[in-house]
């Protein structure tokens, strides 16, 4: 079963799959590997030697603020004076421009670092050096058609002359990489920043993102950076075995709502602060931003969907591209995630405002965002992003007719199959197969998420045993037998399968593996992802060869 799962997830051969499972931190690999870091180490010693101030530019969302915070401490370790820079989400826009310049010379400084952007600021940094000042970038996104910017540094596994052998890396593992490089180890708090940028930017959990990962959210759980303690402590976590789950949907939208609702550099302050009553009074002020935010989301939410379901033609428009004057351009990737998550279609939300539109973009398996707007690059001011997320400037005047072009696209790589979503199920067991040695196992392949989603079964011809409970907020729980076996499985937001178990003689079960220690010993549960009504056997079998994925 272990060696089905390791092979779905690419690792294919013994040496591979004991580093996986064993995800040590000495497996990391040395940073100087990476094109440019020891010209980047280079300039930041020149810079310590000749007591230059430097100018931190970071990105708004938590990989970028996790990264300022960490260079930040690499700088000041070298006791380099330090100018930390976020540019405002919605005065500003993402990236380097214009004005950097002139808040450079005018602090004096003559080193700039931006972290989780530049890579395709190629004019921005041109204008720099002109003007005498030196730059560096740490960027995990694509480089444009165009090259590379002409920077003293240019750190990014993506840029195609980079022979770093783990390519996925988010900013922060790079700044990381970066620590190690001028430290020769990093600390526990570059750790738990590391794995807290990581996460939330969802790249994919494997080769160095997993290690980074799983050995940060040990050291978050001690760290002792008071701005994480008090925001650990408000978010009501406190105490809690730190996993994916609290980084991505409780700290991290904290984190965030500072950025896309106001300035970052609260966030940022909240990371660095080394007083007790500033970190708790910051860490209140992000609470009550996220809470802000999302009560404005769910209101573009609901507008947004009925742009969709009024305007867009499922038949001929495989992406969905809808704009409305003043949306709040900080929630428009959230809004973007929402609706393809409801219709399972790339989407495009756009922001107006003066003739102008912000948007952020989200893909869906099987369609490439960054290249597919590459294509239409003629109706766009700028754009930047990856495969499954990106933004963009657009001119009003131009919407119609990118959405005409993308729309174009998509008919090239969008079959109408892959407008489906998917359950990709790992392999088929029998309710014999579970035992808690195997979820000990499981449980060893963690951390889940991007790149390495947690394992799901599915068992087939399972007949009900018992009356199903329905439980809390949408929950129902029930036994069932294969004959020989009778296990529990929960169903988290699924009560309104009731009707269906009920009436199913036979069901088929998709599901995690989950123990259930509620006032007793623990057991092996199936925690439920989908359910069905089994078929005859040549259907069920013919499914199984679709659902599969080996």
């Amino acid at each position: 079963i272990v060696t089905q799962l390791l092979i779905n997830r690419g690792v294919v051969d013994p040496f591979e799959a004991e580093q996986f499972l064993k995800c040590e931190i000495s497996e990391l690999y040395d940073p100087f590997l990476m094109k440019d870091m020891d010209l980047a180490v280079n300039r930041i010693k020149l810079a310590a030697k000749e007591k230059e101030k430097v100018m931190v530019f970071g990105d708004y969302d938590v990989d970028g603020v996790t990264s300022s915070a960490i260079l930040y401490n690499v700088l000041t370790r070298l006791q380099i004076e330090v100018v930390n820079h976020i540019p405002h989400r919605m005065d500003d826009g993402y990236g380097l421009n214009d004005d950097v310049i002139r808040q450079a010379k005018k602090c004096n400084v003559s080193l700039l670092i931006a972290v989780d952007c530049g890579i395709t600021a190629i004019e921005q940094v041109r204008a720099m050096n002109e003007k005498g000042l030196d730059v560096i970038i740490f960027d995990h996104h694509e480089p444009s058609s165009e090259g590379i910017p002409d920077a003293v540094a240019v750190v990014d596994p993506k840029r195609p002359d980079c022979p770093y052998p783990f390519k996925h890396l988010a900013s922060v593992g790079l700044v990381a990489k970066l620590a190690m490089a001028v430290f020769g180890e990093i600390d526990e708090e570059t750790l738990g920043l590391t794995a807290l940028g990581t996460v939330a930017d969802v790249v994919p959990l494997r080769g160095e993102n997993r290690i980074l990962v799983k050995e940060g959210l040990v050291k978050l759980e001690c760290i002792n950076n008071k701005g994480l303690i008090a925001l650990i402590e408000i978010a009501k976590i406190k105490n809690k075995k730190l996993n994916n789950f609290h980084i991505g949907f409780v700290l991290g939208p904290r984190l965030n709502a500072a950025g896309r609702m106001d300035s970052a550099h609260e966030s940022l302050s909240l990371l660095l602060t080394k007083d007790e009553k500033q970190a708790h009074e910051l860490a209140a002020k992000l609470d009550r931003l996220n809470n802000e935010r999302k009560k404005i989301q769910n209101d573009i939410i609901k507008e947004a969907l009925e742009i969709v379901e009024r305007e867009i033609n499922f038949h001929e428009h495989k992406v969905i591209v809808i704009s409305k004057e003043g949306w709040h351009k900080g929630l428009l990737g959230i809004v973007a995630s929402r609706i393809t998550e409801k219709y399972y279609r790339p989407t495009i939300i756009i922001s107006l405002e003066d003739g102008v539109g912000t948007a952020s973009a989200r893909s869906i398996q099987g369609f490439h965002l960054h290249e597919a707007l590459s294509h239409c690059n003629q109706y766009l001011e700028r754009f930047g992003g990856h495969k499954g997320a990106a933004g963009l400037t657009i001119k009003e005047e131009n919407i119609d007719c990118f959405r005409d072009l993308i729309n174009d696209v998509a008919k090239d790589s969008l079959e109408i199959k892959k407008l489906v979503p998917t359950l990709l199920v790992d392999c088929l067991l029998r309710l014999t197969d579970l035992n808690m040695d195997l979820v000990s196992i499981i449980n060893g392949m963690d951390p889940f998420g991007e790149g390495n989603p947690e394992p799901v079964f599915y068992t087939k011809n399972l007949r009900l045993k018992g009356k199903p409970r329905l439980m809390g907020r949408d929950t129902i729980k029930f036994w069932v037998t294969d004959g020989e076996r009778v296990i529990s499985a929960i169903g988290f937001g699924m009560a309104s399968y009731n009707a269906m178990v009920l009436s199913a003689e036979k069901m088929d079960l998709a599901y995690n593996l989950s123990i259930d220690d509620w006032n007793k010993a623990p057991t092996v549960q199936l925690k439920l992802k989908d359910i069905r009504i089994s078929a005859d056997i040549a259907n069920t079998e013919k499914k199984e060869r679709l659902l599969g994925r080996s």
